[in-house]
């Protein structure tokens, strides 16, 4: 059901019945570390190439979701997936591996949340009863595309953000009566927002915006105070874009707060890895949401959350021709039953 101007409801409430997390040796030695699944010590994780191993970063979340949920991936329906590289290709490749019909979405690091979204969306309105979602990253062949090589050893500012190694698959179906498990209860579209900013070491920065548009939008529609939540976490704005985030807010008129104000860009790494501004990519709020928040959920010590999950919508080909960057956010409020 749509909800005010860009806000569904999801009435049937789709569980999210499993969930897979994949990473990389950095992510390995941050500080949630032991929400993963899996974990690589190496960046090839056995292939020739970072592009090859970014496939296997999702191959592993979404097999791991569906053996989680016991469920056989001939009985998904659809597969909807997206990454940072040139035309999705590692997403489309695991579709190939996974042979599940396939949607390949893109919204940079809103990839996760699109794609949670659009997951709900076709299970609550029974279009499915199965469908397996997720986003991924990976630091090397990221990098290479959008920056320099890391090979080249170039210098970051301060601003910059360090690209998460990492996938997080989630399995959405059809809610089961008496399942404890948690529920997705409503989505919030973003509108593409563009303050003018050119520097691609500043994405908290230029993201920060669309953050604070999507959450005004979402509580505008939905009806609800900051307070209904017990976390609103943002999805990579770093510690720039966080504060920029939050002072947005504020002078929106929501008082939110600023414990309950965390983002997946702050949470996955230790204080002295050497991350610049915080974690990033389309992996970020995928493995920190799928593995972390949703143990916590399940641990009992946040019941209810709202995940934002922000992308700077830039090409190197865009940066080259000295565009500004055009960046979104999508909101999806999850629920423990």
């Amino acid at each position: 059901m749509l909800k005010g101007k860009q806000s569904w409801v999801f009435q049937n409430r789709p569980v999210i019945a499993a969930a897979g997390v994949s990473g990389g040796p950095f992510e390995a030695n941050g500080n949630l570390s032991e929400d993963f699944d899996v974990l690589h010590d190496d960046l090839w994780m056995g292939e020739d190439s970072y592009e090859k191993a970014h496939r296997i970063l999702l191959e592993e979340a979404g097999q791991t979701a569906l053996n989680k949920a016991n469920v056989q991936k001939e009985d998904v329906q659809f597969y909807i997936a997206g990454d940072l590289i040139n035309q999705i290709t590692p997403s489309s490749l695991s579709a190939r591996t996974i042979q599940i019909p396939f949607f390949g979405v893109f919204g940079a690091c809103s990839t996760s949340m699109e794609g949670l979204a659009l997951a709900s969306f076709i299970v609550n309105y029974r279009g499915a009863d199965h469908v397996l979602t997720g986003a991924s990253s990976h630091n090397a062949a990221v990098e290479k595309q959008f920056r320099y090589p890391t090979e080249y050893g170039g210098q970051k500012p301060p601003t910059a953000q360090w690209t998460v190694t990492g996938a997080g698959a989630a399995l959405v179906s059809a809610n089961a009566a008496g399942a404890n498990l948690p529920v997705t209860t409503s989505a919030t579209i973003g509108k593409v927002i563009d303050m003018g900013l050119t520097d691609p070491f500043n994405m908290g920065g230029a993201m920060s915006p669309a953050a604070a548009d999507t959450i005004t939008a979402h509580f505008k529609d939905m009806q609800l105070d900051p307070s209904h939540y017990d976390l609103i976490v943002t999805g990579d704005l770093g510690r720039i874009g966080q504060e920029t985030a939050y002072e947005l807010l504020k002078n929106n008129g929501l008082n939110i707060d600023r414990e309950k104000f965390k983002d997946c860009g702050l949470m996955i790494y230790k204080d002295d890895q050497p991350v610049q501004s915080g974690g990033s990519g389309a992996g970020c709020s995928a493995a920190v949401l799928y593995g972390h928040l949703l143990n916590q959920m399940k641990q009992g010590t946040y019941r209810r959350i709202l995940v934002v999950a922000t992308g700077a919508l830039l090409s190197p080909l865009t940066f080259q021709q000295s565009e500004s960057i055009p960046c979104i956010a999508h909101a999806v409020s999850i629920e423990m039953t």
